[in-house]
């Protein structure tokens, strides 16, 4: 028993990692933020390692492998003696992603979620790119925007780089392209526009004179953007990491060896109070993670 962490250093453990900052840890337990600070010392002193790797509170690869067995066993300490749910219930967790995301993105990280996390049942559903819209009430969504949503808690998740591309058939037929960054070269192609990467950012980027396109089929998806692109339909803006398996595959090849940022990032959110259920904040932490290796 000498070996198990006292509760109140697992709470700052928890809280910290959650939040990845001192004083909001120290004012949702409602200690000092030295109070926290000393918690986490004594915790690591008896653990004789790390659970944070740097001064952002980014986890460990020790404190990465403890975290889920804290917040299982907080939640078990949290059921009420005699109404603990069935112990083969699983723990749902609704999470709404943008169809291309999550296919190109997520679904190869997938598997080490599940062996993460077995008891966590995940439901996925699409949602609708840019209106945040969703069949059914998710605990935790993806947006693409840039931040601060006025219904919502966030978290920074991915930045992206954009570089035009088309087909190689498309190219051929067009003529060179090479660098797309002059009037010139931009107009003798078709741009396949979209609300979602408008065209704008690298105009500006390249000091391109001309209006942004609205006319042409667009899409909502960029997904659909890529495979119109690989159809014939012209040029399109791609997300680089997004895009990958387009360009692996020759389907699509890069105009320029140049890339822009995108105005427009993904950010994983939710509302007020649902991190405190310890399988959204861990499907949280766990993405941000995938994402960093």
């Amino acid at each position: 028993m000498s070996r198990i962490p006292p509760i109140q250093s697992l709470l700052a453990f928890e809280a910290l990692a959650r939040l990845r900052s001192v004083t909001q840890a120290a004012e949702e337990l409602s200690v000092t933020p030295s109070a926290v600070s000393h918690r986490i010392r004594q915790l690591e002193t008896q653990l004789d390692c790390k659970v944070f790797a740097r001064g952002d509170f980014s986890l460990s690869p020790e404190g990465t492998a403890y975290l889920p067995r804290v917040r299982e066993a907080l939640a078990a300490l949290q059921q009420t003696p005699g109404r603990q749910r069935h112990p083969e219930a699983p723990t749902r967790l609704r999470v709404a992603v943008t169809p291309t995301f999550s296919r190109q993105i997520l679904l190869p990280r997938l598997a080490r979620f599940r062996h993460a996390y077995p008891e966590i049942e995940l439901m996925l559903q699409v949602t609708i790119p840019g209106h945040h819209l969703t069949a059914e009430e998710a605990d935790i969504e993806l947006r693409l925007g840039q931040g601060a949503f006025a219904d919502r808690e966030s978290t920074h998740l991915l930045s992206e780089d954009i570089c035009p591309v088309c087909s190689p058939e498309y190219l051929h037929e067009t003529g060179p392209l090479e660098g797309f960054d002059s009037d010139e070269i931009v107009a003798r192609a078709h741009l396949i526009p979209s609300p979602l990467e408008p065209w704008h950012t690298w105009f500006r980027a390249c000091g391109i004179g001309l209006p942004e396109p609205r006319t042409g089929t667009q899409f909502n998806d960029l997904g659909l953007v890529l495979d119109a692109a690989v159809a014939g339909f012209g040029v399109a803006l791609m997300r680089l990491k997004l895009g990958q398996a387009w360009l692996d595959s020759g389907r699509l090849v890069r105009l320029s060896r140049e890339s822009v940022r995108s105005p427009n990032d993904y950010f994983l959110c939710w509302k007020p109070g649902t991190l405190e259920r310890w399988e959204c904040a861990a499907f949280v932490d766990w993405l941000r993670q995938a994402l960093d290796d």
